[in-house]
């Protein structure tokens, strides 16, 4: 099995939707090197916004490691 990250930015904003987001590497071959690679491409990825933004729209990053079938 291999898993699939992907990522979206998020607004807590009430009306505002989640928009997903491209990654460098998407595939890996399992749970852990996407989780970790996930927490690392969020943390690379919020900090390129400043903080005046992040406060105004509430933004976050949310990731999920999707399993997927080789072939």
């Amino acid at each position: 099995m291999k898993f699939l990250l992907v990522m979206y930015i998020c607004s807590a904003i009430a009306g505002n939707s989640c928009k997903q987001i491209q990654v460098e590497i998407s595939e890996f071959k399992d749970h852990y090197s996407c989780a970790i690679n996930g927490y690392k491409f969020a943390h690379e990825t919020i900090s390129k916004f400043d903080r005046e933004f992040i406060n105004e729209y509430k933004t976050y990053i949310q990731f999920m490691c999707r399993e997927t079938s080789s072939i």
